[in-house]
C-alpha cells in the first residue's frame, strides 16, 4: 500500500461494522474519494472528531487497490459554528449533499472543494443572508459543473442587448424576439441579471462578498428553484428538512 496524503473536506460519514466508519471526502489532489476510519467510532480514538461532515484538513492515508485507509488526520477548519446553529448547519448539510451528487472520484474537483470551503465560511458570517449564499452556491456549482445558465445573450439568436426573459428549459435568456413560443418565461431586472452575471463570471474569493434587496434575492430563489427542478435529478434528504425549519 502506498502512502498518501490529501487536502480536502469530509462530505458524509457512514458506520461500518462495530467501530468503524466510512468517509465521503472531497479532494484537491482525487476528486471524490471514499475512505474507511478504523476504530473511528471508539470514544478513545484520535479520528472520533476528525471525520465528521464539514471537516476541513490533511488526511494521511493507505492507498489500496479498491479502497483508502485513514491513518492520521489534521484538521485545519472543523467549522464548529454551524453545530450551534441548526439552521445554518442544514444549509451547510445540503451544500455537502449537492457537492456529493455531482462531483466524481479521480477527476479535478478543485474548483468544487474551493467552493464548498468559501461558502462554509460564508455561513458563518452574519453578514450574508443563508438564503443568499444558498442561490450563489447553486448557480456557481452549476457553472463549475459545465451547466451554468446562458447569462449574457439570448440562446437562440445570440442577441445581448434589449429586453430579455429567463427560461430554465431553454437554458439562459431568451430576447423578446425569440420569446413568443416559450412558456416558461420570466422576466428580468437589471439587478438580477447583473448578480446572475456578477455570480457566474466572478472568482470563488469575491462570491460572498455583496447582498442584493428583497425583491432581487426572491426573483433569484424563483429562478434557481425553477432551474434546479430541471436539472438536478435528486432530492436531498438536508434540503427537505432545511425547507420544514425556514
Amino acid at each position: 500500500m502506498n502512502q498518501i496524503v490529501l487536502t480536502g473536506m469530509v462530505l458524509s460519514t457512514a458506520p461500518v461494522g462495530e467501530y468503524d466508519r466510512r468517509v465521503v471526502i472531497l479532494t484537491k489532489e482525487q476528486g471524490k474519494i471514499s475512505a474507511f476510519a478504523r476504530g473511528a467510532r471508539r470514544p478513545n480514538s484520535p479520528l472520533v472528531g476528525a471525520v465528521n461532515p464539514f471537516s476541513f484538513g490533511e488526511f494521511t492515508m493507505y492507498e489500496g487497490r479498491s479502497s483508502h485507509t485513514i491513518q492520521s488526520v489534521k484538521i485545519t477548519n472543523y467549522f464548529s459554528e454551524l453545530r450551534e446553529d441548526m439552521i445554518g448547519a442544514y444549509y451547510g448539510f445540503y451544500f455537502l449533499e449537492f457537492a456529493n451528487y455531482y462531483t466524481k472520484e479521480q477527476n479535478d474537483e478543485r474548483e468544487m472543494l474551493k467552493l464548498l470551503y468559501q461558502t462554509m465560511k460564508a455561513l458563518t458570517s452574519p453578514h450574508i443572508p443563508n438564503l443568499l449564499i444558498r442561490r450563489i452556491f447553486e448557480l456557481k456549482a452549476f457553472c463549475i459543473n459545465g451547466e451554468g445558465p446562458q447569462v449574457f445573450q439570448c440562446v437562440r439568436c445570440q442577441k445581448k442587448d434589449g429586453q430579455m426573459v429567463f427560461s430554465a428549459r431553454e437554458g439562459g435568456l431568451v430576447c423578446t424576439d425569440c420569446a413568443r413560443n416559450i412558456s416558461d418565461g420570466i422576466s428580468l431586472d437589471n439587478s438580477t441579471l447583473y448578480t446572475m452575471q456578477y455570480i457566474e463570471i466572478s472568482t470563488i474569493e469575491k462570491l460572498y462578498t455583496f447582498t442584493v434587496s428583497r425583491e432581487v434575492l426572491e426573483k433569484l430563489s424563483g429562478i434557481m428553484e425553477r432551474y434546479c427542478l430541471l436539472y438536478v435529478e435528486k432530492r436531498f434528504k438536508s434540503l427537505e428538512i432545511l425547507e420544514t425549519l425556514v
